[in-house]
């Protein structure tokens, strides 16, 4: 199993915003999980990659603690935000990040970006935060196809993408390894219905449904 979440519960101001949330991923999940803004779906996620403390539960991805062997997690995890971080690096500093911290080849990043149709080059001396929100989420996910990780989340990666931008990203996704899994957050079940095989309903912090399609 890559992921295990046992009774799992995160209180924020009092509320809870998960509650005993139980949730198993393993390899080859395709996984569309939806439901209202403030269901828990982004919590669950950042408590997933060592983000967040619980409260009560446990969660383990390949057998470590998220929050005390978070680097070793995060070897195993690609996670595009829904949100670009404000990175102040320029594109040529971050690609040299990325290349020291996960061992990422700077080529296959060249190659997966011109695929996104985001030309590299071109930009590399500019910071990150300048960058359209398309170009910022092309290059996200093209960093994140690079990286070959065991489980690819992605909350809401269509959101600033164009159309043609969409079209390209499902396509680069009908391509990657069967065994690894893949998380959405979406509203869109129509866009990815061809690349899931299960679907997890949230609200009110719990998990509703959660079936194979």
């Amino acid at each position: 199993m890559l992921v295990v979440a046992k009774n799992v519960s995160k209180k924020f101001m009092g509320s809870y915003v998960l509650d005993k949330v139980n949730i198993t991923i393993n390899s080859g999940d395709r996984i569309a999980m939806m439901g209202p803004n403030g269901a828990g779906k982004t919590t669950l996620v950042r408590a997933i990659l060592g983000f967040y403390h619980i409260d009560s539960g446990e969660i383990s991805v390949k057998g470590f603690d998220p929050v005390k062997k978070r680097v070793e997690v995060l070897k195993h995890i690609s996670f595009i935000p829904q949100l670009p971080p404000p990175v102040k690096l320029s594109l040529e500093e971050l690609l040299v990040y990325v290349e020291r911290s996960s061992g990422v080849s700077r080529k296959k990043i060249f190659e997966e970006s011109a695929r996104m149709d985001l030309d590299l080059k071109s930009h590399i001396s500019k910071p990150f935060f300048k960058l359209s929100g398309g170009m910022k989420q092309k290059l996200l996910i093209a960093i994140a196809l690079s990286k070959k990780s065991e489980l690819l989340i992605f909350d809401e990666p269509t959101a600033n993408l164009d159309p043609k931008g969409r079209e390209k990203f499902y396509e680069l996704l009908t391509e990657i390894d069967p065994a690894c899994s893949t998380l959405f957050i979406t509203h869109r079940l129509d866009e990815i219905e061809g690349l899931v095989n299960r679907k997890i309903y949230m609200d009110l912090g719990s998990v509703t449904e959660d079936e194979k399609i």
